[in-house]
């Protein structure tokens, strides 16, 4: 049986290294990889039946032509930019989000249609709905409302799923995909972020009360739901035209997320201190009024309120089913950055 060729942007970041992973394990596939920066000739760290071309998805033009010569018969789309730290709470400095995620995204559906693909993947985000920060989401499902967050990422991503749900058709169907907060062996932001409390002497402390559920996803059962996607687009289009909620379905307090993340390097405080919230919410302010980099307000407000979601419609119209769960999901990112830190001290 003939493969069928998926074009994945940003194929040699996170994400879409993990969906390259995955669509070459089904044989099903062959894959072209998009990215800004893609891995040398010969690079031992992807796969070389990949076929892997750079590209800009602000280059109309450059990216019509990747698309024309590579004649994708589904595309998946993940490239876009995520703030870290503070400054994911920032509008400072939000044009190059909203231009990569929302201007990269639309030249993405001109490129895939005038290439004769057959549909579209779009890796959206769960913060089209949960960065409204000072509100609380218990088992959010995809008929809550989009528009409302306070973010440059979340905005942007919100205009940019609409761009790809309104662009599809019975010719061309596309679906958007809204991962939770991902771990996973290559994550650089999550993990990374929690590991270097420990360093920085701040595990003890503890924000709001700490009984508020959140939702994360590991990167494999991501790139499981974009397959599963881009295969019903393919065949039965049940999925054209809507969004899907995507997580491990096992909410856990931010503080249990980061106990489970200290632990795998031999770290457990010594003793804790809880701090309110109106009491972070003032050290936040004082913190942006002095310039400082580490906190502020808005990681108060997104660490103290309920964020998870229902993944009950991407199990029914998708079949997806987490294969990883959280707590293995953990280790393996955990195990993967030891290993980085390893050859860092050693280099």
């Amino acid at each position: 049986m003939d493969q069928i060729n998926i074009l994945v942007t940003g194929g040699c970041g996170f994400l879409g290294t993990a969906i390259v992973s995955a669509l070459l394990e089904t044989k099903h596939f062959s894959v072209t990889a998009v990215d800004i920066n893609p891995p040398s000739l010969g690079s031992s760290a992807f796969p070389t039946e990949v076929r892997y071309v750079r590209a800009n998805v602000l280059d109309l033009d450059a990216l019509q032509k990747v698309f024309d010569e590579a004649k994708p018969a589904m595309v998946i789309h993940t490239v876009g930019v995520f703030p870290l730290g503070a400054a994911r709470y920032s509008m400072k400095d939000s044009d190059a989000v909203f231009k990569i995620n929302i201007e990269g995204t639309r030249n993405v559906i001109t490129a895939a249609k005038s290439s004769g693909a057959k549909g579209l993947v779009y890796t959206s985000s769960i913060t089209v709905v949960l960065d409204e920060l000072s509100t609380d989401f218990r088992n959010v499902n995809e008929s809550w409302p989009t528009g409302r967050a306070h973010t440059s990422y979340g905005q942007s991503k919100a205009l940019a799923e609409s761009l790809v749900l309104s662009a599809s058709s019975p010719a061309f169907p596309t679906c958007a995909l809204r991962p939770a907060p991902i771990v996973g062996e290559a994550d650089t932001a999550l993990i990374p972020t929690i590991h270097a409390l420990i360093a920085a002497s701040g595990t003890p402390f503890i924000l709001g009360p700490a009984t508020n559920l959140q939702d994360f996803v590991y990167v494999g059962n991501v790139a499981d739901a974009h397959i599963l996607a881009a295969s019903n687009l393919l065949n039965s289009q049940t999925a054209a035209g809507q969004a899907f909620f995507l997580s491990n379905g096992e909410p856990v307090t931010l503080r249990d997320m980061c106990i489970a993340v200290w632990k795998e390097f031999g770290h457990v405080p010594r003793f804790q201190v809880s701090v309110p919230e109106g009491l972070a919410w003032w050290m936040g302010l004082a913190a942006e009024c002095v310039g400082a980099e580490g906190f502020c307000r808005g990681m108060v407000s997104d660490g103290c309120r309920e964020r998870y979601v229902s993944i009950g419609k991407a199990r029914r119209v998708l079949g997806y089913v987490p294969r990883v769960g959280l707590e293995e999901g953990i280790k393996r990112s955990c195990e993967a950055l030891k290993k980085k830190l390893e050859r860092r001290g050693k280099g």
